[in-house]
């Protein structure tokens, strides 16, 4: 899904990046705020052979930006934490282990592309840019090994650190890299971005995004996430097999990225203890499913929970 362009939504921020010349940045902000927007317009940016827009982002139209209008730069990496075992369950500490960064200590082979290998080439276009979404998990091996990269990068390339908290990073990868908040946009901002996606504004979407760009790129799981929570916490009052019933649909619906936000968004306006105990309710179901108890009980006894958190119990 195309997300809006990021020029739009953090436009001061992509112009500082667009120019910056050194090595490595770290762009800090809060969950799904257009981080990663971001750092695919810097990528762009950098390789843009054509007529920089206003902020410096890449023009749309040349062989570059259009290779990476198609998810397919091939001067781009992204790493992330892995997100599974090597027996293919949720892995249930998220890390960057240093088998991302070094081919050769990446046994179980959970990355098709390693950076120490990805570097070794020299840029199709302009300058190879390794994005790290999630530089708060790096591991203290893989942190070392950037190091030298990182230092003195291979061919000119750019790292572009991405974290929720810049505390959370190693000080080694924070003291070697050029530091930039991205912070949550005005909701005008947000309903541009919907117009420039030519869709008419959406109260209820622009609410819930409270002003984070990211969520823009997952509108259409958003908005599904958002109709199930309503009509699950509708449900609730119905009485106690109506909220069993609504449990069990949930369940098969369930999408651990969106729906406890929708959750606690569709219970916003409650009195402050019932948003405690739900959110408590809400927290032991994702700790069940986590550790692999059977969903099907776990939602029941979530409906149970906050039929009683809601005082619907009788």
């Amino acid at each position: 899904m195309t997300p809006p362009p990021a020029s739009l939504l953090h436009g001061p921020l992509l112009e500082q990046a667009a120019a910056f010349s050194g090595n490595a940045l770290l762009l800090s902000g809060p969950a799904r705020v257009g981080k990663r927007a971001a750092a695919l317009a810097i990528a762009g940016a950098h390789n843009c052979s054509g007529t920089r827009g206003m902020y410096g982002e890449g023009c749309g139209v040349c062989p570059s930006c259009r290779a990476l209008a198609a998810g397919a730069h091939p001067d781009l990496l992204i790493v992330e934490p892995r997100t599974t075992t090597s027996t293919g369950k949720a892995a249930r500490r998220r890390v960057i282990p240093v088998g991302a960064v070094l081919a050769a200590r990446d046994k179980s082979h959970e990355y098709e592309t390693h950076v120490y290998e990805f570097l070794e080439v020299r840029p199709t276009f302009r300058r190879r840019v390794v994005v790290v979404d999630g530089a708060e998990y790096l591991g203290p091996e893989a942190a070392n090994a950037l190091l030298k990269l990182v230092e003195e990068p291979p061919h000119g390339a750019l790292f572009v650190f991405l974290a929720e908290d810049r505390r959370s990073v190693l000080p080694t990868i924070q003291s070697r890299s050029a530091r930039l908040d991205v912070t949550p946009v005005p909701d005008r901002a947000v309903e541009r971005g919907l117009a420039g996606l030519g869709e008419d504004a959406d109260p209820a979407l622009v609410a819930f995004a409270a002003g984070r760009a990211g969520v823009l790129e997952a509108r259409e799981a958003v908005r599904a996430a958002l109709a199930d929570a309503a009509e699950f916490s509708g449900a609730l009052a119905g009485g106690l097999l109506a909220a069993l019933e609504a449990a069990e649909r949930l369940e098969k619906r369930w999408d651990a990225t969106w729906h406890p936000e929708a959750l606690r968004f569709t219970w916003r306006e409650r009195p402050p203890h019932e948003r405690a105990r739900a959110d408590t309710a809400l927290s032991a179901l994702e700790d069940a499913l986590a550790a692999y108890a059977s969903p099907s009980l776990s939602f029941q006894v979530f409906a149970l929970r906050l039929r009683e958190a809601f005082g619907l119990e009788g």
